[in-house]
């Protein structure tokens, strides 16, 4: 209990960038978050670390550092924050104690997604089967994810007013939220081994569950925002019937109407 304290307090302290712009608790935040989790187990668990073990730390501090990174490169280098002005919530309006229910309960879900990792070190496990089959899906996860991010900004430049429907964005309309997931189920899947008790067992599965749930709920908002911008194209309507939103090859094309995905 000790450790994942000490796991939830670093997510907290790298989230507080929320405080000066609120949607940062699940942007800059979550990428920071990630990033200092995974140092901070490198540290606690120095002395006990394996090859395994110490690769799905250094896997969580490339993927918070990407994230983060990508995101201060896409709001100061490239033309997203003009076309999202008016369509991003901003902090006017949002009290000090709706923000710090988000930072917590942000910072709880950092934690949570994690807990596999901190539960392996934490029960001694080292490096099995299950650890190295979750860090090749994580890694393959975050590859896709950084191609999808690559493949859309360079889309985006070349013809800032169009919808993306080039490269892995062919396949299904959010391969960037396809890559998280599978990042994510990498982390769950390397833990299945060695959960030693049900709050083991419910810490992992409610972080894996509130991230899928999280990506639904940004595939949702990117749909609505999407058909506010290009509903009239006939090319994105034509796009948008016959490519999967989430999942390839998953005839799921729409989750817009689910309105209890409001994350």
């Amino acid at each position: 209990m000790k450790t994942f304290l000490i796991i939830l307090a670093l997510a907290l302290i790298a989230s507080s960038c929320g405080f000066r712009k609120y949607v940062w608790f699940i942007s800059l935040g979550y990428g920071a978050a990630v990033a200092l989790i995974g140092a901070g187990l490198l540290f606690l668990f120095s002395h006990t670390l394996t090859a395994g073990t110490v690769l799905q730390c250094v896997l969580f501090i490339v993927y918070g550092c990407r994230l983060s990174g990508y995101l201060i490169y896409r709001d100061r280098k490239t033309a997203y924050s003009r076309r999202m002005k008016g369509e991003v919530k901003t902090d006017d309006g949002v009290s000090a104690g709706a923000k710090a229910a988000i930072w917590i309960s942000a910072a709880i879900l950092y934690a949570l997604q994690t807990s596999p990792v901190t539960f392996r070190l934490m029960n001694s496990s080292g490096t099995d089967v299950f650890c190295l089959v979750g860090l090749v899906i994580s890694a393959g996860g975050l590859i896709l994810e950084t191609t999808a991010d690559l493949q859309k900004n360079k889309a985006k430049k070349k013809n800032p007013g169009r919808f993306v429907d080039t490269g892995l964005f062919r396949l299904v309309r959010c391969p960037n939220y396809f890559g998280e997931m599978i990042f994510w189920t990498g982390v769950f899947i390397s833990g299945l081994s060695i959960y030693r008790s049900a709050a083991e067992w419910i810490c992992a599965i409610l972080g894996y569950a509130g991230i899928i749930y999280v990506m639904f709920g940004g595939a949702r908002r990117l749909e609505i925002r999407q058909d506010k911008n290009y509903g009239n194209d006939p090319a994105y309507q034509k796009y948008k019937s016959s490519t999967p939103i989430m999942i390839p090859f998953i005839p799921l094309y729409s989750v817009k109407d689910h309105k209890w995905l409001v994350a």
